[in-house]
């Protein structure tokens, strides 16, 4: 199939969009856009407009609104639609309704049946424990039975003990909750009756469902991720390295992204670093296989002191830091690789054209999430109007962006306050961590809020944390 026939929505915002739209221009492909009231002074908006002319963008009044962006897909000509990552990207009946519609569109990411599976994390679980690959110890279904329950949680302190870990911890989860909903710590055995009978009962009420789920809780890990790209056959399957998203905001939002994952030659571990990595690469590999994966997608894993890696679930879309491991990856050692020209060009058909053994890795790659937050006031986000955004330019920085750096764009309210992304790239970790924070001193961001208070952002804090990554 040639690209070269298709038309592809955009569906999503920001650096994201901007992103695709270049992605497609690379690739020869038309494309189409959309933005909302909110995102009239986006940068997406603008190169939409500056590469397709004044029909390459619609306004939609909400980008969570499956029939307006139908709507847009049709009265465009479209041919696929990219959903970028948040919104419909992992949304299963949005894919299959793309598809499977009367009029029907490429959903360019995983199939909707496997968006499905893996979209479940307790399928993901019961099925990486079919293939004997290691997950966080626990049970792999709602359990109904208290005593079945209580006896879990036994095996997981006991389990613990044996770790030598001091203070032990067990998550009894409501299984039909999320965003942290219904979940409590239980510090012995003890206290497992009462908290199990609560937490039932908040599921029934909540979310008419008792099935409970009991976990191991583990401290002090590490949140590594591999890279899988697969073509539409299921069989062409490889990946991109891996990366490490230890650094967090205290809500668990990432905040810097390192590829690879570990830096055995640079820096000492307590255990087979080099040999996790290639666990972790193989696990990922053999799961995708088996569900016959067939585009871009995600493992992500943590990683105990002790260097025992634990699956936590599998994003099927592409990722905020897909771009530093692209910066580290080399196609028939051939560099400036990109993976969301990957998966756009494979998710329309195209054969890959290489595998595994055609794919190297060099140096170290570090992005950083600029982001109008206070991080010394647990990252509260920061709204107001950014009048100066500068930042240097140089052969070993990238700069992903959606904010305009001639004029003041006031930052909307109705979105996450992500501004930048920058991925800097080194020879080895040293000369990374060297660049990064040279790179981090010359940014300039600047403004003010409704009041006439200085503008906050975490570049501070992202130049502390570049001295401790990789370290475990």
């Amino acid at each position: 199939m040639s690209t070269k026939k298709h038309k592809v929505l955009v569906a999503n915002r920001g650096e994201i969009a901007i992103r695709i739209i270049q992605a497609c221009v690379s690739l020869g492909l038309d494309f189409v856009c959309v933005y909302t009231r909110a995102d009239e002074g986006s940068g997406h908006l603008a190169l939409a407009r500056q590469l397709g002319g004044p029909e390459a963008a619609y306004r939609v009044s909400s980008y969570h609104d499956a029939n307006e962006l139908l709507a847009v897909a049709d009265h465009a000509g479209a041919t696929a639609i990219h959903p970028g990552y948040g919104f419909f990207a992992e949304d299963f009946r949005f894919a299959r309704r793309v598809a499977e519609r009367k009029r029907g569109l490429i959903f360019i990411g995983p199939s909707w049946r496997i968006i499905r599976t893996l979209g479940d994390k307790i399928n993901t679980k019961r099925l990486a424990r079919s293939l004997s690959i290691p997950t966080v110890p626990g049970s792999d279904r709602p359990v109904y039975d208290e005593l079945e329950a209580e006896e879990i949680a036994e095996t997981l302190f006991a389990f613990q003990a044996e770790q030598g870990i001091a203070n032990s911890v067990v998550l009894v989860k409501a299984s039909a909750g999320g965003g942290g909903m219904g979940i409590e710590e239980i510090y012995d055995i003890e206290q497992f009756k009462t908290v199990y009978r609560r937490i039932r009962n908040y599921a029934k009420r909540q979310f008419h469902d008792e099935g409970v789920l009991i976990e191991q809780r583990i401290f002090d890990f590490n949140h590594l991720e591999v890279q899988i790209v697969a073509d539409r056959t299921g069989t062409g399957i490889v990946h991109f390295g891996t990366r490490n998203c230890t650094i967090q905001s205290t809500g668990r939002q990432k905040r810097v992204e390192i590829a690879p994952g570990f830096r055995p030659e640079e820096v000492t571990y307590a255990f087979d670093a080099a040999r996790l990595l290639d666990d972790i690469t193989g696990y990922s590999l053999a799961m995708a296989r088996e569900v016959g994966y067939d585009n871009v997608g995600t493992w992500e894993w943590i990683v105990s002191p002790t260097g025992q890696p634990f699956l936590m679930e599998v994003n099927t879309r592409i990722q905020v830091e897909n771009g530093v491991s692209a910066a580290i990856s080399r196609i028939k050692g051939q560099g400036d690789v990109n993976i969301i020209a990957e998966q756009i060009r494979l998710g329309l058909g195209d054969a890959m054209g290489y595998d595994q053994s055609d794919i190297t890795f060099e140096g170290v790659g570090i992005e950083y999430r600029v982001i109008a937050e206070d991080p010394a006031n647990r990252f509260t986000p920061w709204v107001g109007r950014i009048d100066q955004f500068l930042a240097p330019n140089l052969p070993y920085a990238r700069l992903h962006t959606h904010i305009p750096m001639d004029a003041p764009y006031e930052i909307p309210t109705e979105y996450d306050p992500n501004l930048a992304l920058a991925i800097i790239w080194g020879k080895d970790l040293a000369e990374a961590k060297k660049r990064g924070t040279d790179y981090l001193d010359e940014l300039t961001l600047s403004g003010a809020d409704g009041t006439g208070a200085e503008m906050k952002t975490n570049i501070r804090y992202l130049r502390e944390k570049t001295s401790t990554i990789l370290q475990f």
